[in-house]
């Protein structure tokens, strides 16, 4: 980790995976098929590392575990707005390849293999109780929040394994989840969706 810089990003991040149910592993349980495909997406309200203003900026990231979770040796490929600049493709790229620490840091700790970043259109929309992630020719990605016993959204904090999200996380389904890129190819509906808030920074 570079402790130099000075870095910061807040904005809203959801995810989708292959889970039947809310992902058993924030409760440090295996994935219910085995293995886990996640598909995460962000959108940078503001940040910046050093100078370089991050603002209005989306990025995606899918994972495949091949078992465990906690166990590490994920695969992934990363995606950076098309509308970033090459400096702000830059920093991107190293906030999220965990270079500058923070949770992004955590999270690809358990990363072995990545199978490419790509520069690519990410359409980002959060609207109420919804979230759509779309990547023209790669990726879509659609969900809703689950409704709690007393009203309002259901939620999880404080669970013992969370990697992507600084906030507690909203419990949602997902009704439309396809990825197709590096060779991978996954299809969902109705399976474990997380959305909230975030803020990382080192």
């Amino acid at each position: 980790m570079n402790s130099s810089t000075d870095w910061k990003l807040q904005g809203s991040y959801f995810e989708a995976c292959n889970c039947e149910t809310a992902c058993p592993c924030v409760w440090l349980q295996p994935p219910s098929e085995g293995n886990c495909k996640l598909l995460a997406a962000w959108h940078i309200d503001n940040g910046h590392l050093n100078d370089e203003a991050l603002n209005d900026l989306n990025v995606a990231l899918a994972c495949f575990s091949p078992g465990h979770m906690k166990d590490g040796n994920w695969q992934a490929a990363l995606y950076v707005d098309e509308r970033a600049s090459d400096a702000q493709f830059e920093a991107v790229t190293e906030i999220f390849s965990g270079k500058h620490g923070g949770h992004p840091a955590l999270l690809m700790s358990f990363v072995t293999e990545v199978w490419g970043i790509r520069k690519v259109r990410i359409d980002y929309h959060a609207q109420g109780n919804q979230r759509e992630m779309t990547i023209p020719g790669i990726a879509d990605m659609a969900v809703e929040s689950i409704q709690g016993i007393q009203g309002g959204e259901a939620t999880i904090e404080n669970p013992p394994l969370c990697v992507v999200t600084s906030h507690p996380a909203i419990v949602a389904r997902s009704s439309n989840y396809t990825y197709h890129d590096f060779g991978e190819t996954w299809k969902f509906s109705d399976r474990n969706s997380y959305f909230s808030r975030f803020i990382y920074q080192p």
